[in-house]
């Protein structure tokens, strides 16, 4: 609590001097209009990390808006459309006379889109929308609706301070309803069952209140975080797990270096023995997070970067504080070199981006290190009792990689390929500890599909006119034992191990947003699953999957 104290008197010092940001959802449609133009070099785009704040999207839509002339027709209606929405934002910009020969388009009453609710002054600054949605999913003969509602807001206090407010409701019904939402890229939910399998009630929120003094900025939220261009499942972090509080600092004090940090608060559904009698009641284990990477650009187009987090638990350690440390000699300090339960999780990640070097093109590449050994890369042979005889003994290699590309506009405008493959070796995610696994709230924090895991996918995307787009899909997963059993033993068994099960997915989604925050969807999804039986052979099965979808704020 005094941390949290100190961090709040921080925040509210350095906004004396400093401007406001908010960030920006992560299911925002403005998301892939700037990465397609990041792809072809219109924009330097830094979203490795996302959300990206509200200040910084106006900022690209005006570098968009200074090159006009290389966007296409319909880029031109989308930049109009997305520039409405941010017409606060860049209003701040005209009034720090920043960029002023780009602002024309922003003189009057008509440049701000319709809102339920939207007050400015010198002061203070609030947007509201209500959130509502309907969606229908027929998944064979099964029908499940889901229905919400709930608030949206955000404002600004005297330039300073941004705040933000996403409050949802969720109601559930339906046979067989997928209350866990283990193996799907679906944000994991909460639920309060009120008749198990057919009928769950579940709240999303997210806030945040923050300050920017230019070249960085500190953040206080309860929000998502995502780290890598994946479109299938992130391995570093993904918005798999529901989301977490967390205080976040970027710093960007030249062009080419950005380092961010943060520490987080999680969920470890793990009981604490030692008080459930001094409580009469569940008392789960503390669980943090440590997360720190830093990013350059050497040049137009290549971002680097390269990041280690920790996952620790029962108490607050400070060197986990520091926004700039070693974890694991942080870890050999705090645990005095002793390798025993208790002893922090830690992670090792690199990604690498190159955007437009190969026209239109943007690959993409992210490693995670959650364990590996020089053993692991080089296998040696020992004697192993347990398994009789000279053995390859393989230590471990607990990683995982993916490796993708998107085309933009080649060979027809508007359309896009993304193409990526990804591969978890066994145990990666794992930890001894229970209370420190890569999990919030038991929900995985990087890749959804799990250890022993590999991917393949593609899609195309098409955009007929502003708002209406389809996208078309297909995925191949195969999937190992999920046992994490043999982790601490050698040697460690081959990718793959244990029954296989093989997923194949066909999807076509058609989407269109008529108007700000308003949007019509529908899809269609085929998966066809076979599970290994222990005599060799699979069980096959298919399932077919209808869904409409009618929402407002959301």
């Amino acid at each position: 609590m005094k941390t949290i104290i100190l961090l709040l008197l921080f925040l509210f010092f350095i906004s004396s001097t400093a401007a406001q940001i908010v960030y920006e959802p992560l299911y925002k449609t403005v998301y892939p209009f700037m990465e397609r133009l990041s792809h072809r070099g219109i924009i330097e785009l830094n979203d490795l990390i996302k959300p990206l704040s509200k200040k910084y999207i106006a900022d690209k839509l005006l570098e968009a808006k200074s090159k006009v002339e290389m966007l296409t027709d319909l880029e031109k209606e989308e930049l109009e459309f997305f520039e409405k929405d941010y017409f606060l934002e860049i209003e701040g910009f005209a009034e720090k006379n920043i960029d002023k020969k780009y602002l024309s388009y922003f003189e009057g009453d008509e440049a701000e889109r319709f809102r339920f609710f939207s007050y400015s002054d010198k002061t203070f600054k609030l947007n509201a929308n209500p959130i509502l949605g309907f969606k229908l999913k027929y998944p064979e003969k099964e029908r499940i609706l889901h229905t919400w509602m709930g608030i949206s807001t955000y404002g600004y206090l005297l330039n300073n301070i941004g705040i933000s407010l996403h409050f949802q409701t969720n109601n559930e019904k339906g046979n067989k309803l997928d209350i866990k939402k283990e193996f799907t890229p679906e944000t994991g939910i909460i639920p309060e069952v009120s008749d198990y399998g057919r009928d769950i009630s579940y709240t999303e929120v997210t806030s945040s209140i923050s300050a920017d003094w230019g070249w960085g900025n500190v953040v206080i939220a309860k929000d998502y975080i995502e780290y890598g261009y994946a479109k299938f499942g992130n391995l570093v972090l993904s918005n798999k797990a529901p989301s977490f509080p967390y205080i976040r600092i970027d710093l960007k004090p030249v062009d080419w270096f950005k380092f961010t940090y943060f520490h987080a608060w999680l969920s470890s559904t793990v009981i604490d023995s030692a008080k459930l009698i001094e409580y009469k009641r569940d008392i789960f284990r503390d669980k943090y997070m440590a997360w720190q990477s830093l990013t350059v650009t050497p040049l137009k187009g290549l971002d680097i970067s390269i990041g280690e987090s920790v996952v620790y638990s029962d108490k607050i350690e400070f060197l986990y504080l520091m926004p700039v440390m070693v974890y694991y000699l942080a870890d050999e300090y705090i645990s005095n070199r002793e390798n025993k339960p208790g002893d922090a999780n830690q992670q090792i990640f690199l990604s690498i981006s190159s955007k437009d070097h190969l026209i239109n093109t943007h690959f993409y590449g992210t490693l995670f290190i959650d364990e590996l050994t020089i053993g692991g890369l080089n296998a040696s042979l020992a004697i192993n009792p347990t398994y009789g005889g000279a053995t390859t003994r393989r230590q471990r290699t607990q990683l995982g990689f993916t490796l993708g590309l998107s085309v933009t506009d080649i060979p027809i405008d508007n359309l896009t390929l993304n193409g990526e493959y990804t591969k978890l070796y066994p145990f990666v995610y794992g930890h001894h500890d229970p209370a420190q696994t890569y999990r919030n709230s038991d929900y995985l924090m990087g890749h959804w599909m799990g250890h022993n895991s590999d991917l393949i996918y593609l899609d195309l995307n098409y955009r007929f006119l502003r708002g209406l787009e389809a996208n078309l899909w297909g995925a191949y997963i195969r999937q190992g034992s999920q046992s994490y059993s043999r982790q601490y033993t050698q040697p460690e068994p081959d990718f793959l191990f244990g029954l296989r099960n093989n997923y194949n997915y066909f999807g076509l989604d058609l989407k269109y947003e008529l108007i700000h925050e308003l949007s019509f969807e529908t899809s269609f999804k085929l998966t066809n699953i076979s599970n290994e039986q222990k005599d060799g052979l699979f069980m096959n099965e298919q399932i077919r999957e209808y869904s409409f979808l009618i929402h407002y704020g959301l």
